[in-house]
């Protein structure tokens, strides 16, 4: 955990955060800026700063946040509709807070990217 991240101090349920989902290894919560009906972050509890500074051990916590993606938009009826899973990579990337993170959305038509 580091003390000035804003997302550990949410994992630790220092700072308050709408959680829809929450275990050992993961928090899930609605983005307080959200870009579409449906707009959840999904954050490792773990500190990663960002996608570069996986390492072979943080395998299997990457699989789980996939299985926790697809289970929240299952209960939040996006599965049949569809949705999105964003990950926001540094600078240019868009990457606002150094903490790996997952952006879920859905809800409406997303506009095609490319």
């Amino acid at each position: 955990m580091s003390a000035e991240c804003i997302f550990c101090q949410i994992a630790a349920g220092k700072v308050p955060a709408e959680v829809v989902y929450q275990d050992e290894q993961v928090v899930a919560f609605k983005d307080i800026r959200p870009v579409a009906p449906v707009h959840i972050l999904i954050i490792p509890r773990k500190h990663i700063p960002d996608l570069t500074a996986i390492t072979p051990e943080d395998k299997e916590l990457l699989g789980h946040i996939h299985l926790v993606a697809v289970q929240i938009a299952r209960e939040l009826g996006l599965t049949e509709r569809g949705f999105r899973l964003v990950n926001n990579c540094k600078d240019e990337g868009g990457q606002v807070v150094y903490h790996l993170h997952f952006h879920l959305l859905g809800g409406r038509q997303l506009r095609i990217l490319g």
